[in-house]
């Protein structure tokens, strides 16, 4: 028996651009509308350029990504293998909040709730009177960080063996390539060529079909804005708007080089403040990927070059290139029937490893909410409704990072620790100094560890605490802080390195033939 189509389903969905975010959206959507259970007759289509370059660098990513593989029936021995991708517990900050500083930001909680209530409150407490080691060892995350060591997560039943998460650093052009796979697996189809037209219907205002140089026009119901900062369609043809946040977030260029792979391989992001901004480093199978972000009104290209090529741990290979941007969000991510996904909806500086999180986010909330050919505002509503929840959120925590600076040394951190802060987070920031609680208003996005780790690695400390911490009696309380920190250290110093870890997952890879859907 054949299913029941609506007689307005989609018949064809265009993806306008490649790279990591047109393939990340091609293969969930080819998945679902083309494949076995999916709407007959329904194509979906990726449009892409091959003379138009792609951002693309050494990627870090967070660990939402694993279960998005996992959706797709992605084989994860397979994907390290084939993506030269490592291991990530999460992002060690340099001289953020002062010179010489260096805290942990790890994918995991600091121990299970003590009578119902955050571990931190209680650590809070006898830090206050003394005698307590830094709140980074009881992240599982970081000491596994600290020692360069990895195993995933394992068991089920609640203890530090599986008390953190990972993600991975990737080389984003080969994993964009690697979906592309995945992708037309499920059916997607790949059409090579330059837009130079886009046709708009005068009545309702859709698109209704995109003009290649070659002469080819490409109909479609449904089109996906995956162009990048030229946001082609939504800002091109639909006049979406932006919100420019570059007040809060001054920076707005970067420089990008991949190095040589230089060792240890760390399972882990490694971020240094800089006089105008920050530079990373994302350890690869086969290269380190390197960048400066900074703001080009307190320090010039050229400056920024020389330090990032000064700070390279091996061999650069090429020139730096050279990326501007502008922090910021687009009023509507879908308007009509354009929906934009990946920097066509906004650009977040990739601080906390962002990028494709909000890609993937994207995607998700794009299948829950699928219109048919009518595509109906309130589902459009919906979508930027919450597109913006998640987007201001994600602002909010990385403008944490630069608004607790206790930095005085440069122009450009005086600026940062003056300028005025969205009322959301100046709420969050004070809730926190005045009684060491967190206040996390995007459910789904970094929650109470993230949070904390951001506060104490700055430095700061709440003027009170929960006042029923007190309950619980400080000796024992000692005594389960000491166990489980001692758990924590014969558990991690048992793993193996993380390059032995890595070495061994991505040969195991190699052996194995291309697994997608089980």
């Amino acid at each position: 028996m054949t299913a029941a189509v609506s007689p307005r389903a989609l018949r064809r969905v265009v993806i306008v651009g490649g790279g990591t975010a047109g393939w990340m959206t091609a293969a969930p959507l080819a998945q679902l509308l083309c494949g076995p259970t999916g709407a007959p007759g329904c194509e979906v289509v990726l449009v892409e350029s091959d003379q138009i370059g792609t951002i693309g660098v050494g990627e870090a990513t967070l660990p939402t990504l694993r279960q998005f593989n996992q959706a797709l029936g992605v084989d994860e021995a397979h994907f390290l293998s084939h993506t030269k991708a490592t291991f990530k517990l999460g992002i060690e900050f340099k001289d953020w909040g002062h010179l010489g500083n260096r805290f942990f930001h790890g994918f995991g909680d600091f121990g299970p709730p003590i009578e119902g209530r955050s571990a931190y409150i209680q650590w809070l407490r006898l830090h206050r009177a003394g005698g307590m080691p830094p709140l980074e060892s009881w992240s599982v995350a970081s000491v596994m960080a600290r020692q360069h060591r990895f195993v995933p997560p394992s068991g089920d039943r609640p203890s530090p063996s599986n008390a953190y998460g990972h993600a991975y650093h990737f080389d984003a052009g080969l994993y964009a390539a690697y979906l592309r796979d995945v992708a037309t697996r499920h059916g997607a189809q790949r059409m090579e060529g330059t837009i130079v037209d886009v046709e708009v219907d005068g009545t309702t205002g859709f698109v209704q079909a995109i003009r290649l140089a070659d002469g080819r026009r490409v109909e479609g119901d449904l089109f996906i804005d995956c162009s990048g900062l030229r946001a082609l369609l939504i800002e091109g043809v639909m006049k979406a708007g932006f919100d420019d946040w570059s007040a809060m977030l001054p920076c707005n260029s970067a420089q990008a080089v991949p190095s040589e792979r230089a060792g240890p391989l760390l399972p882990f992001t490694v971020s240094a403040a800089k006089s105008a901004g920050w530079t990373w480093r994302i350890p690869l199978q086969h290269r380190t990927g390197n960048g400066h972000v900074y703001s080009s009104g307190f320090t010039s290209d050229d400056a920024a070059a020389a330090a990032l090529l000064d700070g390279l741990d091996s061999a650069a290979i090429g020139e730096p290139r050279t990326i501007r941007f502008t922090t910021g969000m687009r009023r509507k991510s879908w308007v009509r029937n354009v929906v934009a996904i990946g920097l066509s909806a906004g650009f977040l500086e990739p601080l906390e490893s962002t990028s494709i999180h909000l890609i993937l986010d994207a995607v998700g909330r794009l299948i829950h909410l699928l219109p048919d050919r009518d595509c109906q505002p309130a589902l459009a509503a919906e979508f930027n409704r919450k597109t913006a929840i998640q987007f201001e959120a994600v602002r909010d925590f990385i403008i944490l990072h630069y608004k607790l600076t206790q930095r005085t040394d440069t122009e450009f951190w005086r600026y940062c620790a003056a300028m005025p802060v969205p009322p959301a987070l100046a709420e969050q920031i004070e809730l926190f100094r005045a009684t060491g609680r967190v206040s996390v208003r995007d459910p789904d996005g970094f929650l109470e560890p993230s949070w904390l780790s951001i506060y104490e690695g700055h430095g700061v400390w709440p003027t009170s605490f929960d006042p029923l911490a007190h309950r619980v009696p400080e000796a024992p309380l000692r005594q389960h802080f000491a166990r489980l920190q001692q758990a924590i250290a014969q558990m991690v110093a048992s793993m193996p390195q993380h390059a032995d870890t890595v070495a061994h997952w991505a040969a195991a890879g190699a052996a194995r033939g291309h697994k997608v859907g089980g």
